[in-house]
């Protein structure tokens, strides 16, 4: 029988549902960011130090990212297909869902232990310009991050297993008790116990474990509709195929993510002026970026958990409401963001003023930076909403096409020409909301065709 979590994601008004899971899911990914921008706001106000100090975790930056990715991609699959299992009534698959979901984690955690203890050096060098300073933070920063990563990525897989049944308060309780764990210790490591960046990087690990020992009681004693057993372990192939089938796309996708950090910290490192001041720059905005980003990703994944419910029920109607109230609800709040960004993009710069001089250029830079980049935030509502809906319906390319247009395909070659003008340091930053408005230019086509072939043309059948 199922429970009443799951019976709402079947008979709630949509509207009302949307919302019901949107706000804890968009707060739940907003708190993600706050692992990244308060690791940044402390370290680069540390004093002697400080500067290379966010440079390093710049140059860490896309490796976090590619953590995340993995893990919440491999979640994405997991949501989808657990929704779509407890929507049908199959229990006994979702139990072995869980299970292989598990089993996963653990593996994608020994290949991020691999990574740390023997490549973290070499990444962080060829990013630094021979910067040795920040080189040895940035190095020691990852290795940390890496070889104690099973917190974020046993979180991201526990977090969907409670979103799969509607259950996204909790999880994002669970976040929240992870994010306050980070804040405090990066405050007790970074200052009174003067650790530097590896008080950072531990508080950073310390708070995931946190979260996933939060999100692994809830689980446990609260989704009383899965059953969870030491069998359920045991690697399907056609589970593991089922989840990746949908979750490989979203790790790409996410996964571009590290991809475009890295290749813009390269393209900037190039520059023929100030590149250590444009790549820290842009280290700080990505990072305040991240809250706008997260927030439609949290919107996106709600469009994933209620419409494949709806459509693994059959339920053509509920399953349009979904679409049209998902994609409406990530424009309104990612142009609330856009207008509450623009307001407040001289506070959010000045959290992380030096007292070097070095700083007040930087400053002066993001302010710059989040104003511009703001103006993108609607189109990227927008097609991340849609890349939410391919995921639903179990569309892979698709929303790995729009990835690749707004993280690479647009952004490297704008980024490259803007670094040839004289005046890169205030050009180059264009290049984000140029590359959002023409993805969701390509993301209005592509849905527009799979909404005529998935859901109109079968509502009409």
């Amino acid at each position: 029988m199922k429970d009443s979590s799951t019976n709402r994601l079947a008979a709630m008004k949509v509207p009302k549902l949307i919302w019901t899971l949107e706000l804890p899911m968009i707060l739940s990914m907003v708190l993600q960011a706050v692992y990244n921008i308060v690791d940044t706001a402390f370290v680069i106000n540390m004093g002697e130090g400080g500067v290379d100090g966010n440079l390093a975790l710049t140059y860490a930056f896309p490796v976090q990212l590619l953590i995340i990715a993995i893990g919440v991609g491999t979640g994405i699959g997991i949501n989808a297909v657990l929704s779509r299992s407890l929507g049908e009534g199959n229990e006994e698959k979702a139990s072995k869902i869980v299970g292989n979901g598990i089993f996963l984690g653990i593996g994608i955690y020994a290949a991020f232990l691999i990574f740390g203890l023997f490549f973290s050096g070499a990444f962080v060098s060829m990013q630094a310009n021979g910067n040795g300073q920040a080189v040895g933070m940035g190095t020691e920063y990852l290795t940390i991050c890496c070889c104690f990563s099973f917190g974020a990525i046993g979180f991201t897989i526990y977090e969907r297993f409670l979103q799969a049944t509607g259950k996204t308060l909790l999880s994002t309780i669970a976040q929240i008790a992870g994010a306050l764990t980070n804040i405090l210790l990066d405050y007790v490591f970074i200052y009174p116990m003067r650790m530097g960046v590896a008080g950072a990087a531990w508080a950073t690990v310390v708070g995931q474990c946190v979260s996933l020992i939060v999100a692994m009681a809830f689980h446990y004693s609260a989704n009383r509709e899965i059953k969870n057993s030491l069998s359920g372990l045991k690697p399907s192939g056609s589970i593991i195929l089922s989840i990746y089938r949908i979750g490989w796309s979203a790790i790409l996708m996410q996964g571009l993510l590290s991809v475009m950090m890295l290749g813009v910290n390269l393209i900037l490192g190039g520059s023929r002026t100030d590149a250590e001041l444009l790549q820290g720059s842009f280290g700080i905005y990505y990072k305040i970026m991240q809250f706008a980003l997260f927030a439609v990703f949290g919107i996106s994944n709600t469009i994933i958990t209620a419409l494949s419910f709806n459509f693994g029920m059959g339920d053509k109607n509920r399953s349009r409401d979904c679409i049209r109230h998902g994609l409406i609800m990530s424009v309104c709040v990612a142009l609330f963001l856009t207008a509450l960004f623009e307001l407040l993009a001289e506070p959010l710069a000045a959290l992380f003023s030096l007292a070097e001089g070095e700083s007040g250029e930087i400053t002066l830079i993001v302010v710059k930076v989040v104003r511009v980049g703001a103006i993108g935030y609607a189109f990227m509502g927008f097609s991340v909403g849609v890349q939410g809906v391919f995921q639903a319906l179990r569309h892979a390319v698709r929303p790995l096409v729009i990835s690749l247009l707004r993280l690479v395909v647009f952004v490297f070659p704008l980024a490259f020409l803007f670094t040839l003008s004289p005046n890169v340091a205030s050009l180059v930053w264009w290049t984000f909301p140029l590359a959002e408005l023409l993805t969701a230019i390509v993301s209005g086509v592509l849905f527009v065709g799979i909404y005529r072939k998935d859901i109109a043309a079968r509502a009409k059948a």
